[in-house]
């Protein structure tokens, strides 16, 4: 059973950073995909990043380019989220994703952590 646990949330100050970490658990994940998603207070949750397993090609939207990095640790089956310049609009539950193939949806997901940025 695979298991994504998120860990690095919390409050900071706009133009403060914080580093998110994923550990996937249950399976190595050599080929697929994991993804950082996030979801505002009535908002849709929307893709904020993501990074390929096996070559570590990488996406961000275009509200965190410049501002966020995601990496990743295969030997650690970790996924980590370097956040930069933190804005209020940056504020919600960051969720981690994976997948086990390039193409179709991400069918792991973790449970969350708080990302709030106060203004």
């Amino acid at each position: 059973q695979v298991q994504l646990v998120e860990s690095g949330g919390g409050l900071v100050q706009t133009g403060g950073s914080l580093r998110l970490s994923c550990v996937a658990s249950g399976r190595t994940f050599s080929s697929g995909a994991m993804g950082w998603f996030r979801q505002a207070p009535g908002k849709e949750r929307e893709s904020v990043s993501t990074i390929t397993w096996n070559r570590g090609i990488t996406n961000y939207a275009d509200s965190v380019k410049g501002r966020f990095t995601i990496s990743r640790d295969n030997a650690k089956n970790t996924v980590y989220l370097q956040m930069n310049s933190l804005k209020p609009e940056d504020t919600a539950v960051y969720y981690c994703a994976a997948k086990a193939a390039i193409i179709g949806p991400y069918n792991y997901w973790g449970q969350g952590t708080q990302v709030t940025v106060s203004s």
